[in-house]
């Protein structure tokens, strides 16, 4: 089993992610690092609060010093502070060990270059992979590479709170948030940025991450995992909810009634704002997307920049466009002052920032934005995945039809997306349509199309 996928390393450690393959990948990376370096010779790296964290970073820096890279350990981290540490310290790269929301078992690594550009397959990973395979260690550094380790969160911390407003922070005034950090890195990120802040109090949950244990699964993408969040918002009469993925890059919204909010929904809210001092600004959304959200944009004057899923094609999209903001329907949510990645600690700051500026309530800010019905995504398994999609095209032979990632139909009345797994063998639906009862009807009508449905 390889443990190499498309946007990162991940597997069961130790088999088959074991400190020799974390060796492995620190050579593989120091070397694909050093060979587009133009100067220094830094890597960050940094890690998550999995119990497997601290074997396998130390061996990931051995490989980086083997091949001559110097070593900057900015510790216990959240994933969005390599990003951060890359570009402060002007470091050819980064690597943060962490499995993100997968279960306790598993670990991995997510790799960066200069300016924290991702490397994921097609972008360096693949080179990664194969040297990795091929056990390349023939060209060892005659000079080893130094270490050392900073403590970065003070500047951290300035740079996230250029996205809270001044009068959260001096107590003018008070937004109550519960805050699930699902026994991952918001356990450790949000009492380091937020606890002390005047204006923000926190109910704080499942904060515990030194036990290698999950209350419940890290991953704010599956509603079940949001009810602990859901039942404190309302016990506290929160004005919101927040509820992290492991390595808190990812976020998802309660509102004050205690609503999930769809990603796509807080994208619309927010993208107005960021757009308020732009001329001609751009937003970037994934494809999968309510058309609520070109609306919301095109409404403020700005220009909306649909994108492929995935954080690589996000991050290209907001660069290339130089968009101020970008919301992707799995919960990242990109900023332009933060080299155009994503960041959890941001989304919470800019979603506390746009309450603390409005008059009335979540529910009631999301309200106008909710203008149509959407199916969420349905998983099919199919033998043929691009006939399944080709047969889906020529069931509608009036649609409008786009293939910037997977195939979209687009019927005027209600449109679909349909795209192959990048992760699992499957093909993910997400239909959007006027009413409930139409997304029923037309969710019917093309899942014969697309194989056998997959309800998990």
């Amino acid at each position: 089993m390889t443990v190499f996928k498309a946007y990162d390393v991940r597997a069961v450690y130790p088999d088959p992610l074991c400190e020799e393959t974390a060796r492995r990948i620190g050579v593989a990376t120091g070397r694909l690092m050093l060979a587009e370096a133009d100067g220094p010779t830094t890597m960050v790296v940094g890690h998550d609060m999995r119990l497997s964290s601290p074997s396998l970073v130390k061996a990931l820096k051995e490989g980086l010093l083997e091949i001559g890279c110097d070593v900057v350990d900015v510790g216990l981290v959240d994933t969005p502070f390599i990003a951060f540490a890359v570009n402060h310290l002007n470091a050819i790269g980064g690597i943060q060990t962490t499995a993100s929301h997968n279960p306790a078992q598993y670990n991995g690594f997510k790799i960066c270059r200069v300016k924290a550009k991702p490397v994921g397959m097609g972008t360096g990973l693949e080179k990664i992979q194969a040297m990795v395979e091929n056990q390349l260690e023939d060209t060892i550094a005659a000079v080893r590479g130094s270490e050392k380790s900073v403590d970065l969160w003070d500047a951290y911390r300035d740079h996230v709170f250029t996205y809270l407003d001044s009068r959260i922070q001096s107590g003018e005034i008070t937004i109550r948030a519960a805050v699930d950090a699902s026994n991952g890195m918001a356990g450790t990120m949000v009492p380091k940025l937020f606890s002390d802040v005047k204006g923000l109090e926190l109910i704080e949950i499942n904060f515990e991450n030194d036990k290698g244990v999950f209350v419940h699964e890290p991953n704010p993408l599956v509603d079940a995992n949001l009810q602990q969040t859901i039942d404190a918002v309302k016990e506290h009469n929160c004005h919101l909810g927040i509820c992290f993925d492991g390595d808190a890059d990812r976020c998802m919204v309660v509102d004050e009634q205690g609503s999930i909010v769809g990603c796509d929904l807080v994208t619309a809210w927010l993208a107005p704002k960021f757009l308020a001092n732009e001329e001609q600004g751009s937003i970037v959304y994934d494809l999968r997307s309510s058309h609520a959200v070109s609306k919301s944009i095109e409404s403020a004057g700005g220009s909306s920049v649909r994108s492929r899923v995935g954080h690589v094609y996000m991050k290209q999209a907001m660069a290339e466009h130089d968009a101020a903001f970008g919301g992707e329907l799995s919960g990242h949510f990109y900023f332009r002052d933060n080299f155009y990645a994503d960041s959890g600690a941001m989304a919470f700051a800019a979603v506390v920032t746009a309450l603390a500026n409005s008059e009335s309530p979540m529910s009631e800010q999301i309200t106008p934005h909710q203008q149509f019905s959407q199916s969420g995504e349905i998983n099919f398994e199919s033998d043929d995945k691009d006939a399944a999609m080709a047969m889906l095209v020529a069931a509608f032979p009036e649609a409008t039809v786009d293939r910037l990632d997977g195939v979209t139909v687009d019927c005027g009345d209600w449109w679909c997306n349909v795209r192959a797994s990048n992760t699992e063998p499957l093909l993910r639906l997400n239909l959007e349509a006027a009413s409930s009862e139409a997304v029923t009807a037309r969710v019917a009508e093309v899942s014969p199309l697309l194989g056998t449905r997959v309800d998990h």
